[in-house]
């Protein structure tokens, strides 16, 4: 199921229906819209009337010649340039107007898309690909740029121009250059659909394969240590060699087919013009037409097929725009796994105490995770998880989290079930400080901060402390400024689960979760801050998933989970006194350790 939801987005034909999608975000705009569409009618108008004012210069020119008696049509010479800087102080105020429109829409959609990624659940995000989702983003909002530019500054001023250039060839001349310009816009169109409708599988594929080479790079350059690890830089580089050549070639195709295309639209342009220029002449030599008529019939005809090859260029580019902005409206679509319900509460305040009551699990139907477990964590009391690894430890920690839902039983904190509860109000009120710690590419300060983004700087000092972080903060040049790296590559293992750590406790909620938290750490530091823990959970509510049993000694209650179920559950002397799968594990640990 989650293959088709979340895979590569299949693609079939563009489809047009994406610029409906568009609308709600203009709309919140439209006065705006509607003054610099006005302004886009008011420049084509204006520069419509330039071939027109070059008419009434070129025939006066050509009657005083006729006189011997050459007088500048001053008034027409003037008029000409007020109507051409008219018509580009017209477009200017137009693009003035618009310009926020633009660049607000394109941070209120990537701020939809950012929002939406966060509230897509964690199967989501365990099998995207970051350098392909990155790509489809990237491009996709490259695209709703292009598409809002073009319909308000491209398609309906070409519409307008079109017209009002047929609407003169009615009025002052041979019905013959009204068809002629109809059919050739009529001709050209279809034939830019045609051929653009071909190449759109050109342009689909070398972005499939760009992104499947840009995929490639991100991954393994995420990788580097393993890379190394295994001496694969040249495996690596043959890999992405050859994502590199089928990019290349899906490129060549792309551009070869735009050249039949370019090709095809100059011939169409260039046989229109040749026919109505020898009409033209023809009418000149007969008395038919005037000087001034020629010259601004070319004027027009250069007025139609200059936008007219603009509208082959902006269909062209709206499908490729199209094609890019599918993949982004479709991360839209997705409809996350974990909703709240429309009648979901807030947990209340006082809430404490966490229940499982009979919960079973499967990420796959043919893979049972957890079978019928229940436990109970009363409120302000420590419970710990222990059991070999797959034993379902990680999965207890993502149902009470909420990452997935369970798929019999139920979970509760203080009575409540976490199903009916708001995820906000949930999350809130658990802290967490996983096996697997990730640091963002800030300083030490920022990720500690992270816990509590309005903490203060004494919160910060306080949580650190009790972290055991400022011995090794106070040894940093820069202290808490320095920079951790890109996922937090610049410190040791243990250094950032002291770092997660600080930013749970930094959060202060009421229930702590820590999924192998101390997992990382050397003996010394681990006693420490296991001191530390124990000092602050005391009055909290806490549920530790621990591979390490000298962790967990101190617990009220100490659960053995193994294949999913629960095999055994006592105190850490109880169990001892048991002699079941609890002391086997316990004496390994011990003789690892003395080894």
């Amino acid at each position: 199921m989650h293959d088709n939801m979340y895979g590569n987005v299949q693609r079939g034909d563009v489809d047009w229906a994406v610029l409906g999608k568009l609308l709600p975000y203009l709309w919140q705009f439209r006065v705006r819209v509607g003054l610099a569409l006005s302004l886009l009618v008011l420049a084509k108008i204006a520069n419509v009337g330039v071939p027109v004012s070059l008419k009434h210069i070129v025939d006066s020119l050509d009657q005083s010649l006729a006189t011997q008696a050459i007088a500048v049509p001053v008034t027409m010479v003037v008029a000409y340039g007020l109507l051409r800087f008219s018509s580009v102080a017209f477009g200017e105020l137009r693009d003035a107007v618009f310009g926020r429109v633009a660049e607000r829409t394109l941070s209120r959609l990537g701020l939809t898309v950012f929002e939406h990624l966060h509230r897509l659940d964690l199967e989501y995000h365990l099998s995207r690909k970051t350098g392909g989702l990155s790509r489809d983003i990237e491009r996709g909002t490259s695209g709703v740029s292009f598409l809002l530019r073009s319909l308000v500054f491209s398609v309906v001023p070409i519409l307008v121009e079109v017209a009002l250039v047929i609407a003169v060839f009615a009025v002052q001349f041979d019905l013959v250059f009204v068809w002629i310009t109809l059919f050739a816009v009529v001709v050209y169109i279809l034939f830019s659909v045609v051929v653009t409708n071909w190449r759109t599988a050109y342009v689909r594929d070398a972005n499939l394969k760009d992104s499947k080479a840009n995929t490639r790079a991100i991954d393994s350059l995420l990788n580097y240590e393993t890379v190394k690890y295994f001496n694969n830089e040249h495996y690596e580089a043959r890999l992405y060699a050859g994502n590199l050549l089928e990019r290349e070639q899906a490129k060549v195709k792309n551009h070869l087919s735009l050249a039949a295309l370019n090709s095809g639209q100059a011939l169409i342009i260039a046989a229109s013009i040749a026919v109505m220029m020898l009409i033209a002449a023809g009418q000149v030599k007969d008395s038919i037409m005037t000087l001034g008529d020629l010259a601004m019939i070319n004027a027009l005809m250069i007025q139609v097929f200059i936008p007219l090859n603009a509208l082959g260029f902006v269909y062209r580019e709206m499908k490729r725009a199209l094609a890019d902005v599918e993949g982004m409206f479709a991360i839209l679509e997705l409809t996350p796994a974990i909703n709240d319900r429309a009648d979901a509460e807030q947990l209340p305040a006082a809430a404490d105490g966490i229940e499982f009551d009979n919960v079973s699990f499967a990420y796959h139907p043919e893979r049972p995770i957890l079978r019928h477990v229940s436990f109970r964590v009363p409120a302000g009391k420590k419970v710990a998880i222990v059991g070999p690894s797959g034993a379902g430890k990680s999965t207890i920690a993502r149902l009470l989290f909420r990452f997935y839902e369970v798929n019999e039983g139920s979970i509760s904190i203080g009575g409540h079930k976490i199903q009916k509860l708001t995820q906000d109000s949930l999350r809130a009120a658990i802290g967490v400080v996983p096996q697997d710690t990730v640091l963002f590419n800030d300083t030490l300060r920022e990720n500690v901060r992270y816990g509590r983004p309005d903490a203060s700087e004494q919160a910060i000092l306080a949580a650190s402390e009790h972290a055991m972080l400022t011995e090794f903060i106070s040894k940093l040049p820069k202290g808490y400024d320095t920079l951790v790296g890109e996922r937090g590559l610049k410190v040791s293992g243990g250094e950032k689960q002291r770092i997660a750590i600080a930013r749970a406790l930094l959060k202060g909620p009421r229930i702590f979760l820590f999924d192998e938290a101390t997992s990382s750490l050397d003996s010394h530091t681990e006693q420490a801050i296991n001191q530390s823990l124990q000092t602050i959970a005391r009055n909290h509510t806490t549920l530790v998933i621990a591979h390490r049993l000298s962790t967990v000694v101190d617990c009220d209650e100490i659960i053995v989970l193994e294949e999913g179920r629960i095999v055994e559950r006592g105190s850490h002397r109880q169990l001892l006194e048991q002699s079941g799968r609890y002391k086997e594990m316990w004496q390994v640990q011990m003789q690892s350790d003395r080894g």
